[in-house]
């Protein structure tokens, strides 16, 4: 790896004082050798064929990898081993894989940070300086000055697998509660800093997950939620998690005598998401019970030291987020009657529905965020899979739209009623994450800081679409690439989707995917439906029984970009991770001829027992149950790894996850990779590359990030057949040396 490393190219270049060529010019030649020989079917890792029947509704179903689902068996062990030294071997010979690493090195080597918030006399925000593994929390006084470093993850180990998951601040930022997951494992254990002296206390507590912090006014402590310990260490990553718990840990006890504050035996999928209000006088719980944004909204006045949760909104019909309170009124952002949501002011003392009022209604636009700042409403819209901004008084009339600094997303605006300034962050597919900083008694909005990267946007373009589905629904599509590409027919496409849980793909900066475009490539991400960009209707049309309205809209995006002429079926590369490795492999299932290579990273493959793992039974609010007779058919007709079908010539597909990815079990993408490898037919390579030491993504290290990321990007280089294109490319790694970022 060449983290910090000068290439003689750009020594030379320092000489000369005119131009230097970056690492993946030199590599061109290289890379236009041949590639690795695929495996053959006999070189795989042998994986016993098991005779494991199961029985859904009277219809027999083959499993004949379930033993690939116990991770510490021997056998297993032995598989991975063996896929990793195949894996790893075709990848390491592929000419010019450590070049484009070197060259995404580059790339990724700019300063990153968060939006600075204000606790007490200080300001607190996230920075790395480029290559850090973990982000580390500062200090400082003053914006003009970086301060120094308060929490410093990359200090805790020499890998970098270990990651600072959460963190929240007592209300006068005296205390700091902040929670560390250990190799990407959903798993927290929450410590206590003293954030004067900088002394980490002996607070210690565990088994929390899918939990923040919730401080009481007086610094006595916080509310946490957690799970019971697992029975036995092996069932740490896969056993199911059930009856979550609401905590409180007073300040300074030992964790084994914190008061359970909320529970319900009766209630086993329920889960606590507690918040203090602002002026302390409430407690907040936000149950959820599944990932589908259905909840119930329960509070306690905690003036009333013996007084009980009160079930303010418990018939789980909306979905309810507490914004504010202000005396015995609460502010909610709800979509109920309102599929693209809007702001309800509810008076407890009357808090029948047809007592509320509305104070900001719904748009044709869905709200994605809302905060009371500076005593105004800031609502970040989004139109069209875009970011918009408007500004309303407590009162909900409209003060202002906010003109941005172009097509894009904007994130991080957030603080409280009392905050006179807060910051946010906008970025683009071309354009790296800026810093803008916000003073809300004048309004005025200025650049604070904007990173110095490697990568010059001036040269690329990116811009929005739409096409037809299937059923004829409009989907909008952002493409990014070189300004100078011309549409030829033949030109490499990554393909990106997600497509569920309500979640919007938005644009953002990827070095990755700028060092994709550098060589020639086309960067495609339609917005499908299952998410959550045009409200609660476009998520519940590509859920349950509707899903495979997601994976018609991704198949189209790649039939569309084939009809107007960005490429053809053998340049183009589909991609997606967790639920949208779940889109790549259903689409590669059902379209093997579509696409010229597949990239399913740590996907959800095997439809008929993701309920059986950790917490994947909450996915049955958007994938349905196989225990229902028409979900069943439903997920049985599209699940990967039932659809493997043999004799068939797949495309090349490198399948990436991890052994300890505890959100979605790695053996779904075990089981996947064993079954296609026996079923291929073809020269194509069918790999799959398991990370140790790594779990679902969040938190993974920077330098773990970067090797995939090349590994994939080579991957594709041979899959797609790219050299020619490099060859033509050379001259867009030739940059004057004197080019400034904008």
């Amino acid at each position: 790896m060449f983290f910090g490393k000068m290439s003689l190219a750009k020594i030379d270049s320092q000489v000369s004082g005119w131009r230097y060529l970056t690492p993946l010019a030199f590599c061109v030649n290289m890379i236009a050798a041949d590639c690795p020989t695929a495996p053959s079917k006999c070189d795989y890792p042998k994986a016993r064929v098991s005779d494991q029947i199961d029985v859904f509704h009277g219809i027999k179903v083959a499993d004949p990898y379930r033993w690939l689902e116990d991770g510490d068996s021997q056998e297993t062990m032995d598989w991975i081993q063996a896929e990793n030294q195949l894996t790893r071997a075709f990848l390491d010979a592929i000419p010019g894989r450590s070049d484009l690493e070197a060259r995404l090195t580059e790339v990724w080597n700019y300063e990153k940070f968060s939006s600075p918030v204000r606790r007490g006399d200080r300001y607190y925000y996230f920075r790395n300086n480029g290559l850090q593994n973990q982000d580390v929390l500062f200090r400082t006084d003053c914006l003009e000055s970086p301060g120094e470093p308060l929490l410093d993850p990359n200090t805790w180990t020499q890998e970098g697998t270990l990651a600072l998951r959460s963190i929240s601040f007592s209300h006068d930022g005296r205390y700091l509660a902040y929670s560390v997951s250990k190799g990407g494992s959903d798993w927290q254990e929450w410590h206590v800093l003293e954030t004067e002296s900088g002394k980490t206390l002996p607070d210690h507590i565990q088994w929390s997950k899918f939990s923040g912090a919730a401080w009481m006014p007086d610094n006595s402590g916080f509310f946490y939620a957690a799970y019971d310990p697992p029975k036995e260490t092996a069932d740490e990553l896969t056993a199911v998690n059930y009856f979550q718990k609401l905590y409180f840990h007073k300040l300074g006890a030992d964790s084994a005598e914190d008061e359970l504050v909320y529970e319900r035996p009766d209630h086993q999928e329920w889960g606590f998401g507690a918040s203090v209000s602002e002026d302390g006088n409430y407690l907040t719980l936000e149950v959820w019970k599944g990932t589908h944004p259905e909840n119930g909204l329960f509070y306690k006045d905690l003036r009333n030291p013996k007084g009980e949760f009160v079930e303010l909104l418990n018939q789980f019909d909306a979905s309810y987020e507490f914004l504010g309170s202000e005396e015995d009124v609460f502010w909610v952002l709800t979509d109920l009657d309102a599929p693209k949501k809007r702001i309800v002011k509810i008076d407890l003392k009357t808090p029948a529905k047809q007592h509320w009022t509305e104070v900001i209604s719904e748009t044709d636009d869905a709200i994605q965020s809302v905060s009371l700042i500076g005593d105004q409403w800031v609502v970040t819209y989004l139109k069209d899979a875009l970011s918009a901004v408007a500004i309303y008084d407590v009162a909900g009339a409209k003060k202002e739209t906010w003109e941005l600094p172009g097509i894009g997303t904007v994130s991080g605006l957030g603080g409280r009623r009392s905050d006179q300034e807060s910051f946010f962050t906008f970025t683009s597919h071309i354009v790296p994450p800026t810093l803008y900083r916000v003073d809300w008694n004048s309004g005025k909005r200025t650049l604070f800081k904007r990173p110095e990267v490697d990568f010059d946007p001036e040269q690329f373009i990116s811009r929005q679409v739409f096409y037809p589905s299937k059923d004829g629904t409009q989907i909008p599509m952002t493409i990014t690439h070189r300004k100078d590409l011309q549409l030829t027919g033949d030109l490499p496409t990554y393909l990106y989707g997600y497509g569920g849980f309500n979640i919007s793909i938005l644009p953002g900066f990827s070095a990755s995917m700028a060092v994709w475009m550098e060589m020639g490539g086309v960067y495609a991400v339609p917005n499908l439906r299952g998410g959550g960009e045009y409200g609660e209707e476009w998520h519940e049309a590509g859920i349950k029984t509707s899903k495979q309205n997601v994976f018609d809209d991704f198949i189209t995006a790649a039939e569309w970009l084939i009809a107007e002429g960005y490429t053809n079926s053998e340049k183009i590369a589909i991609s997606g991770r967790s639920n949208g490795g779940l889109l790549v492999g259903a689409c590669l299932t059902q379209r093997p001829e579509l696409f010229g290579a597949a990239l399913p990273g740590v996907g959800v493959l095997d439809m008929l027992r993701f309920n059986k793992f950790t917490i994947g039974w909450a996915w049955e609010s958007d994938y349905g149950s196989p225990e229902i007779l028409e979900e069943f058919e439903a997920l049985y007709s599209y699940s990967p790894y039932h659809r493997v079908v043999e004799g068939t010539h797949y495309p090349p597909t490198l399948i990436t996850t991890a052994e300890r990815d505890d959100r979605v079990a790695p053996a779904h993408s075990f089981k996947f990779a064993a079954a296609l490898q026996a079923a291929h037919e073809g020269e194509s390579p069918v790999l799959i590359r398991i990370e140790t030491q790594a779990g679902h993504g969040a938190g993974a290290p920077t330098s773990k990030r970067i090797a995939e990321s090349a590994d994939q990007l080579a991957f594709l280089i041979c899959a797609l057949e790219m050299s020619q294109n490099l060859e033509t490319s050379r001259t867009h790694w030739i940059k004057p040396a004197n080019i400034k970022n904008p």
